[in-house]
């Protein structure tokens, strides 16, 4: 099993997040894409704990829940570990090395980059080309996660009766699925420095890429259960019905003012606080645009909020503006779901490298 696989069939996007298992397969026809199958299947509370997975029985029925709710009949997955757990290093290597001498090298010198013993880790290195520096170097991006991070995802995978193709990193899919957005942004042209704010259940991602790339990912402990769990307290409901409520409606009148609003509030000093770490950790670089995804990304006019009080453009994620759809999707289902698949869709696109 390699993370970075090349030249393989379809494979399932799965993203295993805190609140739900997201599902995506996708398929291409000259340059357009096509949404085959997708499915979103709740997790209970606790099953995965800061993003590492805590009940591997539960999930593992969750992914089959998904599978049979998506009607998909692909067996091979991409799935992702988190930012947090991989060690990435950009490497500088001579041009003239074949991939098994690049790959030999690594292994002598990895002890230098790796902060664990390497029997402990999953270790693998795309090559990003040439270098800055040298004409003659190319530079070399390593990835290593510890080894319970990649066979946890894997295993779970096994007991939902899939194989597990490719392992690669949430912020490299990221990564991957912004490429799809980039042509609806106006500002989204080369040089540009764009912040992906993603909000999910529990953790919240800023992911900065400039020109492309990632330049910069911090994780924070904030999400939309905190607006689950204040409806909970709030209005006398179960966690289930706090979160039912949340998305379908039918809370009482003051909801709105007395616990949106404030929540709306609280996310917005999240992403501003976020983008001053990058600030002043990349030498004031400033940000061009923000973009948000993750489930949060769907509260009502969050981007106007967001955009007021920063002062930056803001958009919310949606991959699947350009693709056909089959008929087994529905539309307005994808559209809702759609800035929380940002990770299963760059996984998804896997099946194309």
């Amino acid at each position: 099993m390699s993370w970075f696989n090349r030249g393989q069939s379809t494979v399932l996007g799965i993203d295993i997040s805190t609140a739900a298992i997201k599902l995506l397969e996708l398929s291409k026809t000259g340059n357009r894409y096509k949404v085959e199958n997708y499915a979103v299947s709740p997790l209970p509370q606790d099953a995965v704990v800061d993003k590492n997975i805590a009940n591997v029985d539960v999930i593992a029925n969750s992914i089959q829940a998904a599978i049979k709710q998506s009607g998909t009949k692909t067996k091979d997955v991409c799935v992702a570990v988190a930012g947090s757990s991989v060690m990435t290093k950009i490497i500088s290597m001579p041009a003239s090395l074949t991939e098994d001498e690049m790959e030999e090298q690594i292994l002598v010198e990895a002890d230098q980059y790796v902060p664990y013993s390497l029997d402990e880790v999953n270790l693998d290195f795309e090559v990003q080309g040439v270098s800055d520096k040298s004409p003659e170097m190319v530079d070399v991006l390593l990835a290593a996660s510890r080894q319970e991070n990649v066979s946890d995802r894997v295993e779970v995978l096994e007991k939902a009766g899939l194989r597990a193709k490719i392992v690669d990193v949430e912020a490299f899919a990221m990564e991957n699925a912004f490429a799809l957005l980039a042509d609806q942004l106006p500002e989204a042209e080369s040089n540009q420095t764009i912040a992906i704010a993603d909000i999910g259940a529990t953790m919240s991602t800023l992911n900065v890429l400039h020109d492309y790339r990632t330049v910069y990912t911090r994780e924070q402990g904030f999400g939309g259960k905190q607006l689950t769990e204040e409806i909970q307290r709030r209005y006398g409901l179960s966690y289930e019905e706090a979160g039912l409520a949340k998305k379908h409606g039918g809370l009482p009148d003051n909801y709105v003012a007395d616990v949106l609003d404030p929540f709306k509030q609280a996310m917005v000093q999240q992403i501003a606080r976020s983008l001053q770490f990058f600030v002043s950790s990349s030498a004031n670089r400033s940000i061009d645009s923000i973009v948000l995804a993750g489930g949060c990304a769907s509260i009502s006019g969050m981007e106007k909020i967001v955009e007021q009080s920063l002062g930056i453009p803001a958009y919310v994620a949606n991959p699947f503006i350009n693709m056909a759809l089959s008929s087994k999707v529905k539309p307005q289902s994808l559209s809702n779901d759609a800035p929380a698949m940002m990770i299963a869709c760059g996984l998804a696109l896997r099946s194309f490298d």
